[in-house]
């Protein structure tokens, strides 16, 4: 199969990304039932957004062919139950960079919601009620960002003009950066405990799953916010309801274990519990980004140069 016989499957227009190479036949799936053409000649394969994981990884079995998997969000766990149905040699790339501004947006917006009250206040408008009072600000607040990649970096870069006191910092690597030391995850314990808001921007891998546990609440400060826009069972939902129940402890999150929330299910009316329904990447800034993001790929790809964002290799 040559590149001009190639199948790339996109799940917006070709004609609406600009910059791609005329080297392959473009094809748009966004997870509909029906294939836009034969699995079997895709070569690179641009997962549909916002689908289930059992939509995106379906055309995968019958992909004997395809040389790139590329998703559209940062996350990598919807896919990888269908990379067992690759032949060796398949890259895996994410969408590292295409979130950061939306997600780290939100981030701050749930803090300074929450801290603000807003949530109270839009319930009491709809109630024809006046809630003045004397709330909380952003100002002199200190902040452990757990997860220190692109996404935590983005949150900082948003907290300086909010005059915000001390931000700690934490990744799978320890580092420095112009801004400060970035601590090891085994630096948790010591860090938790001075931070007014713990804000979650991890990846989801089996070193973060349930990464605030009992443990790591306990360890907050008392009125303590939890801010999580990182995946849901990066949080024991159960500890979580523990802490905000007995009025200890805040959360606002953007993503929930389990998820999407069923009806009935007790963090819905939580006390001091702020939840968005996993929007964090979900907003106009999105599109232009994965345009970009896939015209660079294919362009490299075409030229026979490495894609970038490489998270793993099927063996």
């Amino acid at each position: 199969m040559t590149a001009k016989t190639a199948d790339v499957w996109l799940p917006f227009p070709a004609e609406e990304i600009e910059g791609l190479p005329d080297s392959f036949r473009y094809r748009r799936w966004d997870g509909e039932d029906a294939f836009p053409a034969d699995p079997a000649d895709c070569v690179f394969y641009v997962t549909p957004y916002m689908k289930s994981p059992e939509t995106t990884v379906r055309p995968l079995a019958a992909m004997p062919a395809v040389r790139v998997v590329q998703t559209l969000t940062a996350g990598i766990d919807h896919v990888l139950g269908g990379l067992g149905d690759l032949r060796p040699g398949v890259r895996l790339c994410n969408a590292a960079g295409v979130h950061t501004a939306s997600t780290a947006e939100l981030a701050l917006t749930l803090a300074l919601a929450s801290l603000r009250g807003i949530p109270g206040m839009v319930r009491g408008q709809d109630r024809e009620e006046w809630h003045a009072g004397f709330y909380e600000a952003l100002a002199d607040k200190s902040f452990l960002i757990v997860g220190y990649g692109s996404i935590g970096s983005a949150v900082e870069d948003r907290l300086v003009p909010f005059e915000c006191g001390p931000v700690a910092r934490v990744a799978r690597t320890p580092r420095t950066t112009a801004r400060g030391p970035v601590h090891a995850l085994a630096d948790l314990p010591q860090l938790l405990p001075a931070a007014d808001v713990v804000i979650l921007t991890t990846p989801l891998t089996d070193a973060t799953r349930g990464l605030a546990g009992a443990e790591f609440l306990s360890r907050m400060k008392d009125g303590a916010l939890l801010v999580n826009v990182a995946r849901g069972p990066v949080v024991d939902t159960g500890a979580l309801l523990a802490e905000v129940e007995s009025g200890r402890l805040r959360a606002a999150l953007d993503v929930t274990d389990p998820e999407p929330l069923p009806v009935g299910h007790p963090l819905w009316h939580a006390p001091n519990v702020l939840i968005t329904p996993h929007v964090g990447g979900s907003s106009s800034a999105f599109e232009p980004r994965a345009k970009r993001l896939l015209a660079r790929q294919l362009t490299r790809f075409a030229a026979g140069e490495p894609v970038e964002h490489t998270v793993l290799v099927t063996g």
